[in-house]
C-alpha cells in the first residue's frame, strides 16, 4: 500500500512535472495538538494507512473483492515510517492490535479510524507508541487498484497456496502476475492464513517491494506518457496531512525505496499473543509491552532498532 507514493520520485527529474504534481496532492486535517501529546523526537515519523472506503468501487470490483455495498471508513494497513540518521525503518501495526482509543476505551487500533477518522487514529497511534507523528499519508482501496493497474500489474510469489473467500484471494503457490484487484485481495487475506493479521502485514511488505520494482522500472520512468498516467493514478489515490507537499512526499518516497531495496529495515511491532478474545472486540492481538517499548524508544531517539521475532 504505502509504497504507492514512490511514483512521486520520478517528478524530481523535471521541474514542470514536479509543479504539476504538487497541485494534484489532496490534503486532510490529520494532526492536532492535545494535552499529553508526545514530545517531538529525533527524525521524522510518517503514519501510513490503507483506507478501505468502498464508495467508488465498481460493482465488478466489489464482486471480485467480496465486499458489500456499504460505504465504510476503516483501514486494513497501518504503518509507521521513521527516517533520520539511522534507518529508515518501517514498522507495521497490525489492525487487530488491542490499544486504548481516546474516548472509546480499549479496542482494535483500526477502530480509531472508523470512530474518528485520521485525527483519532493519529492520536491513538501516538498514545500507544509514545511517538510524535509528524506526517500522515492515506491510500484508498480504489486508488490502490488503479495504481497497480497503471504500472501493468505486479509479480508476487506466494510460498503456499492462498485461498480466502472473504477477501477474494485464490492463488497458487509460486510467482505470478497480479492486477490491482488481485493484489488487493492478496494483501487483504487473513482468515485463511494461520498467522492471521501477522501474515497479512508480511504480504503487505511483499507488495511494497513489488510495486517499487514496477514503478521504478525504465519502462515507466523513461516513458513520459506512461509516467504521467502512473503519477495521476498515484496522486489521486493519496491524501496527506495539511503540511505535507511534494517535497515531503519525495523524501518519504526515497525512504520507502531504500527499505524496498534492502537498505532499511521493515518489521512488525513485537507481539506477545496474537489470538486473545476481548469482550466487544472479538479476537485481538496483544503487543509485547517491553519489546514494543524498546522499539518505540529507539525510534523516538533515532537509535538503531532492536531485532524482532515478528519481522
Amino acid at each position: 500500500m504505502a509504497l504507492l507514493v514512490l511514483v512521486v520520485l520520478a517528478v524530481a527529474g523535471g521541474a514542470t512535472l514536479f509543479l504539476w504534481a504538487g497541485k494534484q496532492v489532496r490534503h486532510v486535517d490529520a494532526l492536532a495538538d492535545y494535552a499529553g501529546r508526545p514530545a517531538a523526537g529525533k527524525g521524522t515519523n510518517w503514519l501510513l494507512i490503507g483506507s478501505d472506503s468502498r464508495g467508488r468501487l465498481t460493482p465488478e470490483q466489489r464482486r471480485e473483492l467480496h465486499v458489500g455495498n456499504d460505504v465504510v471508513q476503516n483501514t486494513d494497513t497501518i504503518m509507521v515510517l521513521h527516517s533520520g540518521e539511522h534507518g529508515p525503518y518501517l514498522v507495521s501495526l497490525p489492525r487487530d492490535s488491542y490499544v486504548s482509543v481516546p474516548g472509546h476505551g480499549r479496542q482494535k487500533v483500526n477502530a480509531a479510524f472508523a470512530e474518528g477518522g485520521p485525527k483519532l487514529l493519529t492520536r491513538t497511534v501516538e498514545q500507544a507508541t509514545g511517538l510524535r507523528i509528524d506526517r500522515y499519508a492515506e491510500v484508498s482501496f480504489l486508488g490502490f487498484v488503479q495504481v497497480v493497474d497503471a504500472v501493468g500489474g505486479v509479480r508476487l510469489c506466494p510460498e503456499t497456496p492462498l485461498r480466502d473467500t472473504r477477501s477474494g484471494a485464490d492463488f497458487r503457490a509460486g510467482c505470478q502476475r497480479m492486477d490491482g484487484t488481485q493484489a488487493l485481495a492478496y494483501v487483504r487475506a487473513r482468515y485463511a492464513d494461520p498467522k492471521g493479521d501477522l501474515g497479512r502485514v508480511k504480504r503487505q511488505r511483499q507488495l511494497l517491494g513489488a510495486v517499487a520494482d514496477e514503478t521504478l522500472a525504465p519502462a515507466v520512468c523513461l516513458d513520459p506518457f506512461r509516467l504521467r498516467t502512473v503519477l495521476t493514478a498515484a496522486l489521486s489515490a493519496l491524501t496527506v496531512d495539511d503540511r505535507s507537499g511534494m517535497a515531503a512526499l519525495t523524501g518519504m518516497g526515497w525512504s520507502m525505496k531504500e527499505i524496498a531495496g534492502g537498505g532499511g529495515t521493515a518489521t512488525t511491532v513485537p507481539v506477545a499473543n496474537p489470538g486473545v478474545m476481548a469482550g466487544g472486540a472479538g479476537e485481538v492481538l496483544l503487543w509485547d509491552e517491553q519489546g514494543a517499548k524498546r522499539l518505540f524508544d529507539a525510534l523516538r531517539n533515532d537509535d538503531p532498532i532492536p531485532t524482532s521475532g515478528n519481522n
